[in-house]
């Protein structure tokens, strides 16, 4: 069995809180990691029915969320900016395909809506660490 220093998934496809004194590496001090793990969430949440698009949206959530941790760990300014736009461009993505799977009837206007505007605060937190 595999050991998790991760949350664990609760029964409602929720995230429960990470057991407490665990080390801070530094994307865990990042307010954009924590809006790229929220936009998961909500890209989860929108329990998308083509899986197709549900692949693609979940896919590129976790990327976002990866490329911002790993800018978080760069040292160069280039290759933090580097990173750091990869993952807003996947942020984005993702946004877009669980918009698009709205336009489909594959999940709720809602559902997206909730993924858009919290996408929204990630490319921004995201465009200003790029910026740096």
């Amino acid at each position: 069995m595999k050991n998790r220093l991760s949350e664990q998934r609760t029964g409602k496809g929720e995230l429960s809180a990470w057991p407490a004194g665990l080390p801070r590496l530094p994307h865990h001090k990042l307010k954009a990691y924590g809006a790229v793990r929220e936009l998961l969430r909500a890209v989860l949440g929108a329990d998308i029915d083509d899986v197709d698009l549900r692949n693609q949206a979940v896919r590129a959530a976790k990327s976002a969320c990866c490329n911002t941790a790993e800018g978080a760990g760069k040292v160069s300014r280039r290759d933090k900016a580097r990173s750091f736009a990869i993952a807003r461009a996947e942020a984005v993505e993702a946004a877009a395909t669980t918009e698009l799977a709205a336009d489909c009837g594959n999940t709720s206007i809602d559902a997206a809506v909730a993924a858009i505007v919290v996408a929204d605060r990630a490319v921004a937190l995201l465009t200003g660490l790029i910026r740096r």
